[in-house]
């Protein structure tokens, strides 16, 4: 009983130890896209270049800008996030695992950095077009900055977390939780999901901007499916090499 009373009290000095060390990187992440807010806004309103922005409350702005600031300084903080997140999880793996656990984690920052880029360049400009554009002959759009960044952010934030389905399904693969018949066979119903997800993230009525969206999570649950096949197999020739070796 003291010994497990002593294994507790070690995990949640370990949990408290990296949750501080997370904290304190968020800190400093947070505090340097402050410094650089100016350059952020900037960024971020270069979709909507020729608006003439507004702020109808006084304490709109420095909201705003914290708001911004703590975006992307989660942005910023994430690949160290999942690493103190995975060494926190990696005693309890097996050598193999923690060793796939070691692979995916440049990934994870590899796709959500994807994901951001494709809403940048290929989904937000078209779906601002759409918005600042639609019933532009009946009246005058006053953009406040507050709802712009609120989308565009939001937006940034959902589709870098939905490019990570590749890594987050190989990584059930890896453990046995999903195969790829298991995917495969659900193949539609994803199919149905993926459109519903891609109304609810896209700010737009139009279905050309949610196609968008669909069309790349289709390609990356088809991505996932294949990744899951490739794991199948290695552990498959792992399970034949173990028997041989041991004979």
């Amino acid at each position: 009983m003291d010994e497990k009373k002593l294994s507790v009290l070690g995990h949640l000095h370990e949990l408290r130890r990296r949750f501080t060390r997370c904290v304190i990187a968020l800190a400093i992440t947070i505090a340097v896209s402050f410094v650089f807010w100016r350059q952020i806004f900037h960024i971020l309103t270069l979709p909507a270049a020729g608006v003439h922005f507004i702020y109808t409350e006084v304490t709109e702005m420095i909201s705003i800008t914290m708001r911004v600031s703590l975006a992307a300084g989660v942005i910023l903080a994430l690949p160290y996030l999942t690493y103190e997140l995975i060494m926190f999880v990696s005693p309890a793996l097996r050598p193999r695992e923690k060793k796939y656990a070691y692979i995916i984690l440049p990934w994870v920052g590899l796709m959500f950095a994807g994901g951001v880029t494709f809403a940048y360049f290929f989904l937000i400009p078209p779906a601002m077009k759409f918005l600042l554009t639609f019933g532009g002959d009946i009246a005058e759009a006053q953009i406040r900055i507050g709802n712009y960044i609120a989308v565009v952010t939001r937006l940034l934030l959902v589709i870098g977390l939905v490019f990570e389905l590749p890594v987050v399904i190989s990584l059930l693969a890896r453990l046995g939780v999903v195969s790829s018949k298991w995917l495969a066979a659900r193949r539609r119903m994803a199919i149905i999901l993926i459109f519903i997800l891609s109304a609810m993230i896209t700010p737009t009525i139009d279905p050309i901007n949610q196609s968008l969206v669909a069309g790349p999570l289709i390609v990356l649950f088809e991505m996932s499916i294949w990744l899951a096949k490739i794991l199948e197999r290695r552990r498959a020739r792992a399970s034949v090499s173990i028997p041989s070796e041991a004979s």
